[in-house]
Formats: structure tokens, C-alpha cells, sequence
């Protein structure tokens, strides 16, 4: 081992020896890469009533085209690491990019669900496999000072694409059609190739590591965080541990999931290194990640979900009310890093989740009449703690951690973003599920139709339906009584998810005071 941390940190040139012309191209290419593969993750997101018309799908079938691309991208995320350092960064990049490529065409021309779902499949495990290496590389081959703004450059992207997924997809899906949310990755996807083809020799595989492979802890990994996954995706649509599948899934990834860490603690070889969870800073930042994900993919679940439902927005609106998330973190990216920079990483991650949680909170006092003007605090504030939080969590994660665990690292890290975007999925539509039948209850105990309260509004509907000619104005005066009730419990259901938003962000925040300080111990881990 102690021969394999001299080559890695000997990889390292200092700053006079880096061609940074070339490095900016390579990376560059990687960037544009890791944008659409992330990207993909939500730009259906506003589409999916037009998808589903166009390949004839059901309800229930059509949301497989998000899960499946993500289920495939939790399983090839912690597979990288091993890849690279088999193949090289370089070769494994470019064919999982052209596969990326060729499966966008292919998803395009799909003409049944399950063409679809199959080829969103092998999009996600393109996309799972080009996500970590960015950001390993990011660590692994710019000099010490140039680290932090790579790791700004990989933060926006991370934070920016699930942002703007929904706007640039309502708006491609208005202004072509649906098939063209896939046939845009063509172009970026081709000029990524070839930047990191001609450009992007960043490190050389060892093709000994293909003798000895851990075939069993990567089929326990796989059982395990495929199960895991369909759980977090599908518990709060079937009521949980009600629904056998869900309950024998929990307990078959539980055990898979104990047997797979057995296996890589005691295995000669492992599919996977666990190692950089002894490091106290990386498993504190891991935490953290996992907050950054619930808060990054859950405030772009909640917010379009919010609009659509009791706004009743089109795909383009949604989009347009989004945007302001993502202008604000393109424009906080290079102050976020100044930030990080000058300071304790530890101070960057207490202020940005603690703005996070602010932002987030206000939503706490949402109503039915919350639209863009309204939601434009929330989103501003949000995003800038989030672009802050992330890239200072980032930074004190792998501040410690030696360089030839860095691939590791970096695959550990996004999956655990990924799952923390899974978990924070699951846990807000079970609090609006849940929140809203117990507000619709009390609602409903409270006003009710004989109550004085009750007896006025029901008057004032009534007399409302009347002017407008509707032979049973008192029918109809009945039903919008009871869609006013449902709709005000729905209201109320959405703040109580925007406050555990804000309460998640907030405990993200208190957890950086138990990291070590950072600074300078990367150079001397990097460097011994």
C-alpha cells in the first residue's frame, strides 16, 4: 500500500510542471460530460405527460424513466474507482461517454415504454460511471492551489444541472418535442469525447488489478443498493412496510449491504475501498453530502411539484420560475469558492446550511397564491447556501484523505449524494402524503359544513355559482367547499415538507463543528 500513495502523491506535478492549456481542455471535456449526465436526471422531469403520450405508457410505467436511469447510476457509481484504476481515467471516460451518446439516440427513437426503460438503463450506467471521475480528477491531477476552483467548477455543475434540468426540459419539450430532450446530448457529448480523447491523460491503468476480482462483493454491492434504491424510490407510493415487496427488499438489502462490507473489509482485493471511512473528516463529510443531496434534489422536486399541483403551471412555467435557482448559483459559484478558499472549510459549511435552511424554511408559510415573485426569495437563498455548503463539504472531506484513496473518495461521495437525493425523495412524499390526510382531517373536524364558519362559506359559493347560471349552484357550491379544504390541507402538507427540509440543513450545519481543521493537511497527506 505504502508503494501504491508514493505513486499516486508522485503523480501529483507541482504547479510548474502542469500544463494547464491542456488540464482546462481535458477537464473541460470531463465537465461537459458529468453536465448532461446529471442533467438527465431531471429534464423529463417537466416532460413526462409528453413522454408518456408519445410511447403510450401508463401512470405508473412512465415514472420508470427517471428510476430506472437512476437505479442503474447507484450501482456503477462505486464501480469507477476500480475501473480507473484498471483502464486509466482517460479510456474508461471516452466509452462510457459514446455509450452515453449512442443511448441518448437510441432513447429519442424509442417507441414503447420498454425500449424506453431499457435504454435509460444503460444511459444511467454511462452517466453513473462519468460522475465520480470528474470529480476525482478534480483532487487528483490539478496542483494543491488550483483544487478549489476545480472543485468550484464540479460544484456548480453538481448543484446547477438538477436545477435547470426542469426548465431546459419544459422549454425543448414547448419548442421541438419530447424526443429532443435525449437528441440534445448529441453535440456536447461528441465535443466531450474528443477533448478528453486528445487532451485528458491524466493517470495510466494497472492491468494486474484484472486478476483477483471481487466477483462476490460485487454482486452483494449490486443486490444491495438496487434494493435499497427501490425502496427509498417506491416505500411512500405503497405504504411502506405494509407492502411485502418493500418489507422483504428492506431486509434483503440490509443484509446484502452487511455481508458486502464484510466481504471488502476482509477481501485481499475489493471491488471497493472502504478505507476512507476511517478518516473522521470524509465520514463526517459523507453525512453532510448526503444532506446536500436531499436538499439539492428534494427543493427540485418540491417546488415544480408545488407549482404543477396547486398552481396549476405548464412545464414551461414551472421552468421559468425554477431558473431563478440556477441563475443564482451560477452567479455564487466563484464567490462561493473565494469563500471556501480564505477560510476554514468548516466555517463555509456552517454558513451555507445555514443559509440553505433559511431559504428553505421561509417555505415553511407557503400558500395557495405563492408563485414566482414569492418563491424567488426562497429559491435565491437556498441555492446560494446549497452552492456554498456543497463545495466547503467537498473541500473538508477529502482534505485528509491520502491520494490513492481519492478515487474511492469520489465514488463514495456521489453515490452517497445520489442516495441522499433518493432518501429525500422518499421522506417528502411520505411527509405530504401523511401531512396532508391528518391537515385534511383537522380541517375538515374544524370547518365544517354546519359549522357558523362552514355555513358562510357555503353560502357565499353558493350565491357565487348562481351568478354564473349553474342550475345546481348548490351542488356545485358543495364540491368546491371540499376541493377549498383538500386544497388548503395539500398548502399545508408542502410547508411542513419545506420545514424538514430546513431542519435537515440546519443539523448538516451543527455536524461541521465535529470535523477536524483542514487546513494545510492536505498538502502533507498529499504529500508524504
Amino acid at each position: 500500500m505504502t508503494d501504491v500513495a508514493e505513486q499516486s502523491a508522485a503523480a501529483i506535478k507541482p504547479a510548474d510542471e502542469v500544463n494547464y492549456l491542456k488540464l482546462f481542455l481535458g477537464f473541460g471535456g470531463m465537465v461537459i460530460g458529468q453536465f448532461m449526465a446529471i442533467l438527465d436526471i431531471q429534464i423529463v422531469a417537466a416532460s413526462l405527460p409528453q413522454v408518456q403520450a408519445g410511447v403510450g405508457a401508463s401512470a405508473d410505467e412512465i415514472a420508470w424513466v427517471q428510476t430506472s436511469y437512476l437505479l442503474a447510476e447507484v450501482v456503477i457509481m462505486p464501480l469507477t474507482a476500480y475501473m480507473t484504476r484498471l483502464w486509466g481515467t482517460r479510456p474508461v471516460y471516452v466509452a462510457c461517454c459514446l455509450l452515453f451518446v449512442v443511448s441518448s439516440i437510441l432513447t429519442g427513437l424509442s417507441t414503447s415504454i420498454e425500449m424506453m426503460i431499457l435504454l435509460r438503463v444503460v444511459q444511467g450506467l454511462a452517466a453513473g460511471a462519468m460522475i465520480p471521475m470528474v470529480f476525482a480528477t478534480a483532487f487528483t491531477a490539478f496542483p494543491l492551489e488550483r483544487r478549489i476552483t476545480a472543485s468550484v467548477i464540479v460544484g456548480l455543475i453538481v448543484t446547477l444541472a438538477p436545477t435547470i434540468g426542469p426548465t431546459l426540459g419544459g422549454h425543448i419539450t414547448e419548442a421541438l418535442n419530447w424526443r429532443w430532450l435525449f437528441f440534445i446530448n448529441v453535440p456536447p457529448g461528441l465535443l466531450a469525447v474528443f477533448l478528453v480523447w486528445r487532451f485528458g491523460d491524466f493517470d495510466k491503468g494497472d492491468p494486474k488489478l484484472a486478476t483477483g476480482v471481487d466477483w462476490w462483493g460485487l454482486i452483494l454491492m449490486t443486490v444491495a443498493l438496487l434494493s435499497i434504491q427501490w425502496v427509498f424510490e417506491e416505500g411512500a407510493e405503497n405504504s411502506w412496510f405494509a407492502d411485502d415487496l418493500i418489507l422483504w427488499l428492506t431486509v434483503l438489502g440490509l443484509l446484502t449491504g452487511a455481508a458486502f462490507v464484510w466481504r471488502e473489509l476482509t477481501y485481499r482485493q475489493p471491488i471497493i475501498n472502504l478505507r476512507p471511512f476511517a478518516d473522521r473528516n470524509f465520514s463526517l463529510g459523507i453525512i453532510m453530502n448526503l444532506v446536500a443531496g436531499m436538499s439539492l434534489f428534494g427543493g427540485t422536486f418540491i417546488l415544480p411539484l408545488f407549482l404543477n399541483q396547486v398552481r396549476g403551471y405548464s412545464a414551461a412555467e414551472v421552468g421559468s420560475t425554477m431558473f431563478v435557482s440556477g441563475a443564482s448559483m451560477f452567479l455564487t459559484g466563484p464567490i462561493a469558492g473565494r469563500i471556501v478558499r480564505s477560510m476554514d472549510p468548516r466555517i463555509g459549511i456552517v454558513i451555507g446550511f445555514a443559509l440553505a435552511a433559511y431559504g428553505v424554511g421561509l417555505g415553511h408559510a407557503v400558500t395557495a397564491q405563492w408563485g414566482f415573485a414569492e418563491f424567488a426569495a426562497l429559491q435565491a437563498i437556498r441555492a446560494v447556501g446549497v452552492m456554498i455548503a456543497m463545495i466547503a463539504a467537498q473541500s473538508m472531506t477529502v482534505s485528509t484523505i491520502r491520494p490513492d484513496l481519492m478515487k474511492d473518495a469520489s465514488a463514495l461521495m456521489n453515490l452517497t449524494r445520489n442516495i441522499g437525493g433518493a432518501v429525500g425523495l422518499a421522506v417528502l412524499s411520505t411527509i405530504l402524503g401523511v401531512q396532508q390526510r391528518v391537515h385534511f382531517t383537522e380541517l375538515s373536524n374544524k370547518i365544517t359544513i354546519d359549522s357558523a364558519t362552514g355555513q358562510a362559506m357555503l353560502a357565499n359559493l353558493t350565491a357565487r355559482m348562481s351568478e354564473r347560471g349553474l342550475a345546481e349552484a348548490e351542488g356545485a357550491a358543495r364540491k368546491a367547499f371540499s376541493f377549498m379544504i383538500q386544497r388548503e390541507a395539500v398548502v399545508l402538507a408542502f410547508g411542513d415538507a419545506f420545514f424538514w427540509l430546513a431542519v435537515g440543513s440546519a443539523i448538516a450545519a451543527a455536524l461541521a463543528i465535529l470535523a477536524k481543521p483542514a487546513k494545510g493537511q492536505f498538502q502533507t497527506s498529499g504529500d508524504h
